[in-house]
């Protein structure tokens, strides 16, 4: 069996062709089912965001498995295979493995470290597991990435730096004030920049927004979002009052805000403490404001800076968590190669307890004088003489699991102890079911107490 993924994202195809690749939600058990059923299909899973379309999938050969799930995308989206195959890319094994893990991390996205889509490939296993397209490979898979995306986002803050100039306002916001329940923001102008930064404001708590305008009604538009209040530009100075925090973005060619206003104002409000953004380009706000007492002014260079230190210091840590993947795909592969042991070693421990039962009854049938407390003390020794002898040979198995030659070893190991290949193929059927049994176990556990939440 192989893993295998195919899919498009941001980097390889355009938003005209993506948007044409997408799942909704609605549809996701339908498509996992079909796509069950093509041909060489063993297991699947389908993560479909605004900026990528992936098929993960189980195998049993490579070349027919992508040849099927493309001619999937075709029939599905009912576009003919030329119009996108050369926009797809196609991962085998570990290479699809790693790529999984980039994803869950936030290494493939957008914005280095985004924890979005840590919840969307949550889901859409869950979905998965749900309509039953997963299995033993991928119940293991995506269950260990999953906690490897949780544990990457809470050890190395990767998604906590600002890397959008309306995160990084307030970011530089909360320096000045620790908390925002009481405090008042004002926004001059009605910019998509201002509007942006006064949401991310209102969501850590700002209850009290003001908004300022040259034109009063798109003033009272934009306060209706917040339940705030309008103001013309002529009561500029009375809304600098109240305010707390200043976020400036208007279409002027000149300045809006002097020194001397700003210095004004400071007086009536006792010098309480004013935080001041100018993101317009060119400067609303006179620079020279930065010189009043207790008057904090930043325009968009600064938080520029910001940005891109946040930006550098999240790829230091993608760095640091390729590293961690690395040994998060070994241990996943280690695992792997040991499920062709586990059919084995279930025959053999079947075998000797056979073996030991018969011996047993025989001792039972020619020692009938034998009390029950003597048999059972020689069942406890015989058997832990079987486990004795089983247990270096066993061990053995396992180490040399992850060899290259270890498919010549087990044979050699079946060979040896006896066990018919026809016995083998049932005991792996059965470690299957088994597999499937406790993985659905898990899964409805995980479900009731929100274990990833």
């Amino acid at each position: 069996m192989y893993v295998m993924v195919v899919g498009l994202n941001y980097r390889t195809t355009p938003i005209e062709i993506r948007e044409k690749f997408t799942f909704q939600e609605q549809e996701l058990p339908d498509a996992l089912t079909r796509l069950k059923q093509m041909k060489s299909i063993l297991e699947a899973v389908i993560i479909s965001t605004c900026n990528r379309t992936e098929i993960y999938a189980v195998v049993d050969q490579l070349h027919t498995g992508e040849h099927f799930i493309k001619r999937f995308f075709s029939e599905w989206f009912h576009l003919p295979k030329e119009e996108f195959a050369h926009h797809l890319y196609v991962k085998q094994d570990r290479e699809a493995t790693e790529h999984l893990f980039h994803v869950i991390a936030g290494l493939d996205s957008m914005i280095v470290g985004e924890t979005q889509i840590l919840g969307q490939v949550r889901e859409a296993f869950f979905i998965a597991q749900t309509y039953k397209t997963t299995g033993t490979l991928f119940n293991r898979l995506f269950k260990q990435a999953i906690t490897f995306g949780k544990r990457v986002h809470t050890e190395t803050g990767i998604g906590q730096n600002a890397v959008s100039i309306s995160y990084a306002a307030v970011e530089l916001t909360k320096k000045v004030f620790e908390h925002f329940e009481d405090k008042s923001v004002l926004i001059i102008g009605a910019g998509e920049m201002s509007e942006l930064t006064a949401i991310h404001l209102h969501s850590q708590g700002v209850q009290n927004v003001m908004v300022a305008n040259r034109t009063i009604e798109k003033a009272e538009e934009l306060a209706l979002t917040f339940r705030g209040k309008a103001y013309s530009m002529e009561d500029l100075s009375h809304a600098l009052l109240k305010a707390d925090i200043v976020i400036s973005s208007t279409g002027a060619d000149s300045l809006i805000l002097s020194r001397a206003q700003v210095a004004d104002v400071m007086k009536k409000r006792g010098n309480r403490p004013l935080f001041m953004i100018d993101i317009a380009v060119p400067r609303d706000l006179d620079p020279a404001i930065q010189d009043c007492e207790n008057v904090y002014l930043f325009n968009i260079d600064d938080l520029q800076e910001i940005v891109d230190g946040n930006i550098r210091e999240r790829q230091r840590i993608a760095g640091e968590v390729q590293v961690k993947i690395t040994v998060e795909v070994d241990q996943f592969y280690q695992w792997v190669n040991t499920l062709g042991v586990i059919p084995l070693i279930s025959k053999l421990r079947e075998k000797s307890e056979k073996i030991q039962e018969e011996t047993m009854k025989s001792l039972e049938n020619k020692l009938s004088h034998l009390s029950e407390r003597d048999l059972t003390i020689i069942r406890k020794h015989t058997k832990s003489i079987v486990n004795q002898m089983l247990k270096e040979p066993i061990l053995n198995l396992k180490e040399n699991a992850i060899k290259p030659d270890a498919e010549l070893m087990m044979e050699y190991f079946r060979k040896i102890f006896g066990i018919e290949e026809g016995e083998l193929r049932e005991s792996v059927q059965y470690e299957h079911r088994k597999n499937k049994e406790i993985y659905q176990s898990e899964r409805r556990f995980e479900l009731k107490t929100s274990l990833f939440k």
